[in-house]
């Protein structure tokens, strides 16, 4: 499991399965908190039909770390829920691996807001995404 086991136990099992688009995109999950998670995606098999990576790509990997994020700052009893996501593109690539990098803006009691820096082999960022999640109790 690795990144997983250092989260409490209730989280670190909901994780341990972290979605179909998830694996389906090839996101490797490389450290996690609820203040800073990075992962990383191939670019190949993500890509748009005139070669470069795909802008929803973008979003699906800067939602998954938002989201991840959130939920281990909701703590065991609680799920996280997005409400509002955006990004904004500013370079492309054809190839290697993007790797997002999460910091938290605001970690409240029932909101959530994250910054994900989306950036190349070569360190350039290549796309901002913000995400808000909504903190719920399970029950």
């Amino acid at each position: 499991m690795g990144v997983f086991d250092k989260l409490d136990p209730q989280i670190a099992e909901r994780f341990s399965r972290p979605g179909g688009l998830a694996e389906k995109m090839g996101i490797e999950f490389l450290e996690l908190s609820a203040e800073r998670s990075v992962a990383r995606m191939p670019v190949e098999g993500n890509t748009q039909v005139v070669g470069i990576l795909h802008g929803g790509a973008h979003v699906v990997l800067g939602e998954s770390l938002g989201s991840m994020s959130a939920a281990i700052h909701a703590g065991p009893g609680r799920f996280a829920v997005g409400i509002e996501i955006n990004a904004s593109h500013s370079r492309s690539v054809k190839s290697g691996y993007v790797t997002g990098t999460c910091s938290a803006i605001s970690l409240g009691r029932t909101l959530c807001t994250h910054e994900i820096a989306i950036t190349d082999d070569d360190g350039n960022r290549l796309s901002t995404v913000r995400i808000t999640n909504l903190l719920r109790d399970i029950s």
